[in-house]
């Protein structure tokens, strides 16, 4: 084989990486899986802000999947094979507008849970609005303000047979921020700009089809403990009783969050990144779902120009388990393949302060 001037370049620069401590990023082309049809996204255009992805099956393939954007009021349907996604049809799942245009749901987080009937879960941000460039003022546009964070404090479900499309008996939910307003270590990160450290949900897992587990890359409490609480789905959508819950508080590194979560076998996998906009590290933990344990599975590549936002566990490999990564900030997810390991180290626990 012969190499050329730029291949011989790459290859001593990953050499300077490796020796200096500094991982590449992952391949922007190379080893994202192809997208069939299009994933919609802001305006009609493809996708770039790809949020979450959860399936009606934990393993093999094909699967039926959601995928979702932060920046719409639809989910979608895709069909995902071993080393393609098909794009299919829309879900409309919100309806709200503040004069006379629509807000998005701001979805961050998807599951599905089999249970009896099977359904999808979509769940909003519930924090203030993103607004990089400073252009909502709390008092001029305190309405507008308040409005959208009332359109992502939702939960939204809705019953499926897995066939593209098929979409029925869809409710939705503002209960869980009753929850978020009744915890203590909550409660006063909400509504609160993400920057200062507020309150934003984005995963969220179905444990035991009777749990659902929100995972929030924001408030990191004591600048280290990343936090998931936990609550009874039916009390969530109206079966009368008051919510319980539950906070764990995870070590997922000095201000890390949870950016999603993903059920595989009895465990859940946790996408840990950065709480704030800006440089940071990614990395992938397994969680028991009931103690404050986590163990390190792989620290991830890190690309300051698109962000680890959706997790999927495909199957499990002769060394360790076989993951989907779907990144916000690259053309519809550019979904990409990558191998963990099975287990890993335990990281010292969080205080409880």
């Amino acid at each position: 084989m012969t190499l050329t001037r730029t291949g011989w370049l790459a290859i001593l620069l990953l050499g300077l990486m490796a020796a200096s401590g500094v991982q590449p990023s992952f391949a922007a082309t190379d080893d994202a899986w192809p997208v069939k049809n299009r994933l919609i996204g802001k305006n009609g255009d493809k996708s770039k802000d790809v949020s979450g992805i959860a399936c009606t099956t934990a393993d093999g393939f094909p699967r039926s999947c959601l995928v979702i954007d932060d920046n719409l009021q639809d989910a979608q349907f895709i069909e995902l094979t071993d080393g393609k996604l098909v794009a299919g049809s829309p879900v409309k799942l919100i309806d709200s507008t503040f004069n006379d245009k629509a807000l998005e749901l701001d979805g961050e987080g998807v599951a599905f849970s089999k249970g009896e009937y099977g359904y999808y879960y979509v769940v909003g941000s519930h924090g203030h609005p993103r607004d990089k460039d400073h252009k909502l003022d709390p008092e001029k546009h305190a309405d507008k303000i308040r409005a959208k964070i009332v359109a992502s404090s939702q939960i939204v479900r809705f019953r499926t047979t897995g066939a593209d499309g098929n979409a029925s008996e869809l409710e939705r939910t503002a209960q869980l921020r009753e929850v978020i307003a009744a915890e203590p270590a909550l409660r006063d990160f909400m509504d609160v700009r993400l920057e200062k450290n507020g309150l934003t949900i984005e995963g969220v897992a179905i444990q035991d089809d009777r749990t659902l587990l929100a995972g929030f890359r924001g408030p990191v409490l004591n600048g280290k403990c990343a936090v998931v609480l936990s609550v009874e789905v039916a009390s969530l959508f109206g079966n009368g009783k008051s919510p319980d819950h539950r906070l764990y508080r995870l070590p997922l590194g000095d201000g890390r969050g949870v950016r999603d979560l993903a059920p595989f076998g009895n465990r859940v996998l946790v996408l840990a990144g950065p709480a704030a906009d800006g440089a940071g590290s990614y990395a992938v933990y397994a969680w028991d779902g009931a103690s404050e344990s986590v163990e390190l599975l792989k620290d991830l590549p890190f690309d300051p120009k698109r962000k680890p936002e959706g997790l999927l566990p495909l199957d499990k490999t002769s060394t360790g388990l076989r993951v989907l990564i779907l990144f916000d900030g690259d053309k519809e997810g550019a979904p990409t393949p990558i191998e963990i390991s099975a287990s890993g180290p335990r990281p010292p626990p969080c205080s409880s302060g």
